[in-house]
């Protein structure tokens, strides 16, 4: 039975054949992906992989920044400004935008 850290699937599992003719298997950990936008989906630019420095220096610093692109923040501030003119209401705004366009509105 593996070590209970290893049951998890943030292991991946290596199948070797050691030089004595065993099947063993190791594990290791998943290779992390890039951070993507929580609204469309797209791999986010201008964030640094590399792990030095901490979070606060790899991501960018504006609004919404590490969370959404550049496109979907722009549609964000645009929805919000709409709202708060009271040009459209906040129903007329799809699910995932809704909050963060109610986020923006409480700042």
């Amino acid at each position: 039975m593996p070590k209970p850290m290893h049951r998890s699937r943030s292991f991946k599992r290596v199948n070797k054949v050691t030089s004595t003719g065993r099947n063993v298997i190791h594990y290791r950990r998943a290779a992390t992906s890039a951070p993507h936008c929580a609204i469309c989906r797209g791999e986010l630019n201008g964030i640094s992989m590399s792990k030095a420095g901490g979070r606060t220096r790899r991501t960018n610093n504006r609004l919404f920044g590490g969370v959404l692109c550049a496109n979907c923040t722009a549609d964000i501030v645009k929805l919000g400004s709409r709202v708060e003119q009271g040009d459209m209401k906040l129903g007329d705004i799809g699910i995932r935008q809704r909050a963060y366009v109610l986020q923006l509105m409480s700042h």
